[in-house]
């Protein structure tokens, strides 16, 4: 796809969204590269999903036992035995920071996240190809204001953060139905592969993650995957650097339950 054919539908979507529909953000030239390619594929996919379900002439049905999470061999445990798929969502927000500003040449430290939730289960189960692409072009879309993920039309379906230094905590609702709520522990982790989207700086991937809940998790949440990530990751020093900083990411996440 041309540029300017990617700008026109990028136009013509904001002009259909809502007035808080969020803008792309490039600030330099391997991010442009980076949030021009993955709108690229996510238009051409999108259109051909609108073609084929056209001619198909039938609504889709979401079947959450037809979606594959994209796990390389070995690269993650894979799901614990007797839990099913129970939601999917792609997270937008940051990764947060600290630094030891009186020495400059020390590396940022991990202090949580914060990200919106939302619902992708059906583009999940009916088109992982179209999911595997949203969140290299969402990284590059500010959502401050929105309550849909630009483009995609995907509405909020919860929020994630930390109720401290090592728990990740997920509150995972969609069409006011709660679906659970997960205080996380981390299990596993393997660095994000070859290729994965940047951020709007040109940052690389965060990695990808294996979460096993703790006690009070409702909803018979069991296991959180962050997989398929986009940006997020922390300069490698402190250098020039701010006490407290955020970086840009998004990742989908799949839900486990019992």
């Amino acid at each position: 796809m041309q540029l300017s054919t990617v700008l026109v539908a990028v136009l013509a979507a904001a002009a259909s969204a809502a007035p808080t529909a969020p803008k792309v953000i490039i600030h330099d030239a391997r991010s442009a590269v980076d949030s021009l390619g993955s709108l690229s594929g996510y238009f051409n996919t999108l259109a051909a999903k609108a073609l084929a379900a056209k001619i198909a002439n039938k609504s889709a049905i979401c079947d959450l036992s037809k979606a594959s999470m994209p796990l390389a061999p070995e690269a993650l445990p894979v799901p614990s035995s007797g839990l099913s798929l129970r939601h999917v969502a792609v997270g937008r927000g940051t990764q947060n920071y600290t630094c030891d500003t009186s020495n400059p040449s020390s590396a940022p430290t991990a202090a949580g996240a914060v990200a919106t939730l939302f619902n992708a289960s059906c583009v999940a189960a009916l088109y992982p190809d179209l999911l595997e692409t949203i969140p290299g072009m969402a990284v590059h879309f500010d959502i401050s204001a929105a309550q849909q993920l630009g483009p995609t039309g995907l509405v909020e379906s919860g929020v994630h953060y930390f109720t401290n230094a090592t728990t990740p905590f997920f509150n995972v609702q969609t069409l006011g139905q709660e679906i659970g709520q997960a205080p996380c522990r981390k299990n596993s982790t393997s660095p994000a592969p070859s290729g994965a989207a940047v951020g709007q700086q040109g940052e690389a991937a965060v990695p990808w993650l294996q979460l096993t809940t703790r006690d009070g998790a409702t909803g018979g949440m069991k296991e959180v995957y962050r997989l398929t990530t986009a940006g997020g990751t922390a300069p490698a020093t402190c250098e020039g650097l701010d006490e407290t900083f955020q970086v840009e990411y998004a990742a989908v996440y799949w839900f486990w339950a019992e």
